[in-house]
Formats: structure tokens, sequence, C-alpha cells
């Protein structure tokens, strides 16, 4: 992964991502090469304008690592900063339908659609765009969350992929899971019983630098408390050596029943 991106990317096998709020006019250096600083333009140096610092971590499910998992996520600098994320249905794979095609399709059109004029830098409409030109069989969750130059983040979510805000050791915004029944999550799909954009979570939060959101799939939500993920990111001011963390603690997570819930 590249230092610093400066345009949409598509990464798979996704298990959590983590980013900052900083201020443009503050200097923001790389410290390892899977941290993204996206540092927005200074057409007016005496305004400070927030935008991402990005640190993730990638880790499939055992059963699935050959074939690289069934999540997708892309990074995108546009504006103050685009993270979305998807998470395959697995279910697909009952019908031999690669449940890793629809997410990864879905997260490619929504990567290329992120500055379209008709998105108008919306994560509901992204959600729309990307799902009408997905053509894949399947289904995923997916969230998108944006982030305003003025510190406004905006967020809508099908399903149950998280996100929580951390402020001073303590969560001051977490997105709610969308389920039908236990395990079976609302879903953007190929066949017309799924969901749409219509029935995302729409939220918004005002952020300030210093707080630090930790977007993910189910599988880390559904395996690590929130209080074990707040008490690793307050042992690291860095926010990879945080993603870090809060993955090996996923992975050790449990008994090994309940260790990898996809």
């Amino acid at each position: 992964m590249a230092n610093s991106i400066y345009r949409a990317s598509i990464l798979q096998s996704y298990s959590q991502l983590l980013f900052q709020p900083c201020l443009s006019n503050k200097h923001c250096v790389p410290k390892k090469t899977n941290l993204l600083c996206f540092a927005s333009s200074q057409l007016n140096p005496a305004r400070s304008e927030v935008s991402f610092c990005i640190g993730t971590h990638l880790i499939p499910h055992p059963n699935k690592v050959e074939r690289g998992g069934e999540d997708a996520f892309f990074v995108s600098n546009f504006k103050g900063g685009v993270i979305a994320v998807a998470d395959g249905v697995s279910g697909w794979a009952e019908q031999n339908v690669d449940p890793s095609l629809f997410s990864k399709e879905l997260m490619a059109n929504a990567s290329s659609l992120v500055g379209n004029l008709e998105v108008n830098y919306d994560p509901q409409i992204l959600i729309r765009k990307a799902h009408a030109a997905t053509c894949s069989k399947g289904s995923a969750t997916a969230i998108v969350a944006m982030l305003e130059r003025n510190g406004t983040m905006k967020v809508a979510s099908v399903g149950d992929c998280g996100l929580r805000v951390i402020r001073k050791g303590q969560i001051i915004f977490s997105t709610t899971p969308q389920e039908h029944y236990f395990d079976c999550p609302y879903q953007l799909s190929s066949e017309l019983v799924g969901q749409t954009y219509l029935d995302a979570v729409v939220s918004s939060v005002e952020l300030v630098e210093g707080d630090t959101i930790v977007m993910g799939s189910d599988g880390l939500f559904d395996n690590v408390f929130d209080g074990e993920i707040v008490s690793k990111l307050a042992a690291h001011s860095d926010v990879v050596e945080a993603g870090f963390r809060c993955s090996f603690l996923e992975e050790n997570s449990g008994d090994e029943a309940n260790r990898w819930k996809a």
C-alpha cells in the first residue's frame, strides 16, 4: 500500500479501518507504509480544514484466506476524505456464487462515482448509484463515511458494518446494526428481495482534531467489545499500530467457536 493516496483505490479482504481527523495546516507525516495521510489543499492558510489520517489492517476469515476473503473497501482523498466498506454475504457460497464478487464490484463502483456531480457528496446517494451499477450476483452489507472539511462526517449504512467515534477515551457516536433476525442483516442485493439505499441509516457527527474513528465489518464488532477497542486505542497514538493491536485482539478473543464470527 502506498504511503499517500491521491486517488481512490480498492483494497480487499478487510478487517478494520481506523482514522483520525487532522488539521490541514498541521504537518502529518506517514510513519509506516500502511498509514494514509490526506492533507487538504490550503487555498486559505488562515483557515483550518479537517482531513483524515488513516491506518488499515486486513484479516480474512481463516476459512476464506485462499480466495482473499469476501469483504472490500475503498479509501479516497476526495474533499475531506471518504471511507467505505462492504461485507459480502457468505450464504451465496451455498449457491456456488463467490460472495466476494458483489462486495468488490460495489466498492469499485462507489470508488469511481465518489466525485460524481449527481452524488453531491452524499453517502446515501453514493450507495444508490453504486448499487444500481453493480451487476454481480450476490449481496453485501455496506457503510460509507464522508468527511466535510469543516469537520462534519456524514454516514450511511445498510446492515451490520459499523463505525465508532472515540473522543478522549469515550465512544461518543456509534452506528446501529440492522437485522431482519439474528445473523440475517439488511443487505444490498442483486435480487429484488434485498434492501436499497432507502433502507440506509443516515447520520452525521461533528468531529474535532484527535477524534479516532473505527470502522469495520461485523467480524470486528461481533468479536471485540467496545471497551476493549477503546483500551487498545488509548495505548497507541499511532492509528496504524492501534489498528494492528485491535486486529490482534480480534484474532485472540473468545473461544474457538466464537473467535471468528463471519
